[in-house]
């Protein structure tokens, strides 16, 4: 599962990046139109989400199940937050679902970890 903690943190560093940009876009886009969505800035909050589980995931990969946790929840808090806006930019339910995802794989691996270990 180590492994795995941190193949998922540096995928998530780098859709940092993807979702920043693209988050951009669609903001700018949303102010142009004037159409009063708000999916620009909830797409920045997830990559904001999932640059910080990121990190936390490849930082605590080695130690205590509080730190899987944690990252978990950053993940699925960032996943809720885009998928109750997504609007005009229909990718951001994609990139919500893909952290929704990495957030189960941090807690239920955690979890069954632990299990293993007892």
């Amino acid at each position: 599962m180590k492994t795995a903690k941190l193949v998922l943190g540096i995928v998530s560093i780098v859709l940092f990046a993807i979702i920043t940009f693209q988050s951009c876009a669609a903001g700018i886009g949303n102010a142009l139109s004037e159409n009063g969505e708000v999916s620009g800035s909830a797409g920045f909050m997830l990559a904001i989400c999932m640059l910080i589980a990121g990190i936390v995931g490849i930082a605590t990969r080695n130690k205590g199940k509080g730190g899987a946790f944690t990252a978990g929840g950053f993940y699925v808090i960032g996943a809720i937050v885009a998928m109750a806006n997504v609007g005009s930019y229909a990718d951001l339910g994609i990139w919500a679902a893909v952290s929704g995802i990495f957030g189960i794989v941090f807690i239920l691996g955690t979890i069954l970890s632990k299990n293993k270990e007892e």
